[in-house]
């Protein structure tokens, strides 16, 4: 067998390292990635659904894992944060090692109301990416950050799972509108709210089944939008109130699915 040769991945800075066997080219990288969903394979592998800084939505099997005395321990389950090397596969990458960068899956498993949160938070990065191995950098940053919040406790976890939900929707280029009308663009404030149209409406525009939501709850999903948590802290009840259900109605418009786990969130 040759010795290794050193490769640059194109546009993404990651390592590859060739090998030639009697089999042919066998290739492996790295890149750290979250952990978003994992199930059992056989009597001891996994299926670890990853979402990677440069590659995207990678699946792989992680060998062994379920065996006492794993060397990937605990490392490859939900929610955690790691640094990967991994061999690609025709369908199915190998992870061959896996170090933990942050380990969120402590915290979060321990507090039910953040639980909750990051498993619909991971099932929505998942359906966002329905191309594997399609970079998607921003939604990493976006869903390791959620993940960060959840595990530290700084907000309330609904409200991050409110404001993730946005946020990707946003990446995704459904963005909703909620200082101008979403169908004419004539600015706000406006009384209607249709997932639809894509957020506020005005009287001309306003379709069948549009909601009429308090301004203070508009606010509100302006601020979840932006990250402007200071404002989002302030919410009055009635906003807090009626802004989880405009969320989930815009997000699972444009995804076209249902977020399961969105059923299980604690709300106030």
């Amino acid at each position: 067998m040759t010795p290794p040769v050193q490769h640059a991945s194109p546009g993404f800075g990651t390592r590859f390292l060739e090998r030639r066997c009697h089999n042919g080219r066998v290739v492996t990288y790295r890149d750290t990635a979250v952990v978003l969903r994992t199930h059992n394979l056989g009597e001891a592998d996994r299926i670890i659904s990853l979402l990677t800084r440069h590659h995207g939505k990678v699946r792989a099997v992680a060998k062994g894992v379920r065996r006492t005395g794993s060397r990937f321990g605990g490392r490859l389950e939900p929610f955690m944060y790691v640094d990967l090397q991994l061999h690609r596969g025709r369908n199915l990458d190998t992870v061959t090692q896996a170090q933990t960068v942050t380990a969120y899956a402590g915290p979060i498993c321990r507090d039910y109301p953040a639980f909750t949160a990051a498993s619909a938070i991971a099932e929505t990065a998942e359906k966002l990416t329905p191309i594997e191995r399609d970079p998607a950098t921003p939604l990493f940053w976006l869903t390791t950050g959620a993940f960060g919040a959840l595990a530290r406790g700084q907000y309330r976890s609904a409200l991050v799972l409110d404001s993730f939900l946005l946020r990707s929707l946003a990446l995704a280029g459904y963005a909703p509108s909620f200082d101008q009308c979403a169908t004419c663009s004539a600015p706000g404030p406006h009384k209607f709210f249709s997932p639809s149209a894509g957020g506020m409406v005005c009287d001309n525009c306003r379709p069948a089944g549009s909601t009429a939501p308090v301004a203070e709850t508009v606010e509100l999903l302006g601020a979840l939008l932006s990250g402007d948590w200071p404002l989002v802290e302030t919410a009055s009840s009635t906003a807090l109130a009626q802004a989880p259900g405009m969320v989930a109605a815009f997000v699972q418009w444009h995804i076209e699915r249902a977020i399961k786990a969105l059923r299980l969130v604690e709300r106030p």
